[in-house]
């Protein structure tokens, strides 16, 4: 019998950035599974992207969002260096869920920013929780990491849980839909894109 931490399944998964493995971790609903996409033999200080499920953006390939440019990019680095990991977060709309982010939408599109749109629905600006990323990290050994993100308290989080990190810019080309997006990133959430 697995433990709670362990990875269900692992299978190859040929990419068109090259060959991953793709591990499926118990998530927090019986339904959703978390996920790392692993390439190489991740020792030492490791390339680590972590990743929120974005159903628009790295799906649909919304441009609200720069999600799936960030997902994609985060790929192409890991391919370039040989190895890393990305781990797939289902918690989708920074944990609100897909309907109320659609919802939320509707609210941007009326004037609202994201931040005032969640919390006119009655949520926080964010509930995204890294827990399932730490356990997935834990599991694959790693203990140093280059963090591929903008968000300065997502690597202050896993600093908490133990692992040594360096953040690493992770900066997409913003377009006409994403500019407010990403400006009220860098205002209300703290996200820094040097």
């Amino acid at each position: 019998m697995k433990k709670n931490n362990e990875a269900l399944v692992e299978a190859r998964l040929p990419t068109k950035f090259g060959i991953f493995r793709l591990l499926a971790f118990p998530g927090d609903s019986k339904d959703k599974e978390n996920l790392a996409l692993v390439m190489g033999n991740i020792k030492g200080e490791v390339l680590v992207r972590i990743h929120s499920e974005c159903f628009t953006g790295d799906v649909l390939h919304s441009m609200r969002c720069d999600c799936g440019e960030q997902l994609d990019l985060a790929m192409e680095k890991i391919a370039a260096e040989g190895e890393g990991v990305i781990v797939y977060l289902r918690q989708e709309g920074r944990g609100i869920g897909l309907v109320n982010k659609l919802k939320a939408y509707n609210l941007q599109d009326d004037g609202m920013d994201t931040v005032e749109a969640n919390i006119a629905l009655g949520f926080n600006a964010e509930l995204r929780d890294y827990r399932g990323a730490t356990t997935i990290l834990q599991n694959l050994g790693i203990t140093k990491i280059k963090l591929m993100t903008n968000n300065p308290s997502k690597a202050e989080e896993l600093k908490k849980d133990g692992f040594e990190v360096r953040r690493v810019n992770h900066v997409t080309i913003a377009n006409k839909e994403n500019k407010d997006y990403l400006r009220t990133k860098a205002e209300k959430m703290n996200h820094k894109f040097d």
